[in-house]
């Protein structure tokens, strides 16, 4: 799983680590970059919101292997507190896997364990 977060164009450049992975749960390290910062020093919501899809994207193959293709096709975040320059983590768990929909959630939090982000998110198999 390693390999597809460095090899893989769109989460390469987040700097995406593997902190742990399980049947149906994936976590990520994100360390954090100057480039994630949006005017007034606030990590940019759209970090969180890839950390997130990413970790799912990743529980997901857990179940389904890396050759089964699915996507996401619905996702609703909640900010819950703001992060400057610091890491946080991502952890996301697959809540139903069915024949054609996967849902689940992911949070976000920093290394004091505040809660900064929750998701909810489906994927669908196609």
């Amino acid at each position: 799983m390693q390999r597809i977060l460095t090899e893989v164009a769109f989460t390469r450049n987040y700097g995406f680590q593997l902190h742990s992975i399980g049947d149906g749960e994936c976590a990520l390290a994100v360390p954090f970059q100057p480039a994630f910062e949006r005017p007034g020093g606030v990590v940019s919501g759209q970090v969180f919101m890839a950390a997130a899809d990413v970790a799912m994207w990743l529980a997901i193959m857990t179940r389904l292997g890396t050759t089964e293709v699915a996507v996401t096709a619905e996702m609703k975040t909640n900010f819950l507190s703001g992060a400057r320059e610091e890491d946080f983590l991502c952890q996301a768990k697959i809540l139903k896997l069915g024949k054609r929909l996967v849902f689940g959630t992911a949070e976000c939090v920093n290394r004091e364990g505040k809660l900064l982000t929750h998701h909810t998110i489906t994927y669908i198999r196609t």
